[in-house]
Parts: C-alpha cells; structure tokens; sequence
C-alpha cells in the first residue's frame, strides 16, 4: 500500500476513535444530568426498570445530539481552514 492510502487509513481510524468517545462522554454527562433532574414527579415508579430505561434512552438520545454538534463543529472548524 501506498503511504497515502495508510495515512487516510490511519487518519479515518482516529476519526472514528474520537467520534466514539466523544459520544460516550456525551451520554455519560447525558445520564449524570438526567439523574440530577427531578424526574420522579413525572413516572409513577421512578425506581422500576422501565423508569430507568427510559432514562437510559433519553440520555442516548441527548448524549448522542450533543456528540452530534461537537463533532460537526470540529468538522467545520477544520474545514474553514480552506477558505482561505
């Protein structure tokens, strides 16, 4: 293979690394806020297991919008450097 082909090999594995964690931290700070909101006054058993995986699904949701926004933001934020 050629150099170049390993280097977008390797610069396509990064990306998909960085998009991976940044998406778990993103659902991870998710969870963390969605736990320190008064939810119980919302679900007749906050403790039951579909309470919880609803949580869980909420926090995927807005984990992942989040992770979304940061990497398309540092997408762009790279691009822009061709403008000029």
């Amino acid at each position: 293979m050629s150099d170049m082909i390993q280097t977008t090999m390797k610069m396509t594995g990064v990306a998909g690394m960085v998009g991976i964690l940044v998406t778990l931290v993103c659902i991870w700070l998710a969870w963390r806020g969605l736990n320190a909101l008064k939810l119980d006054q919302f679900l007749k058993d906050p403790s039951s297991g579909p309470a919880r995986l609803l949580l869980l699904l909420l926090a995927i949701a807005l984990g992942h919008q989040a992770a979304q926004f940061f990497l398309d933001y540092l997408q762009w934020s790279t691009q822009i450097r061709f403008l000029f």
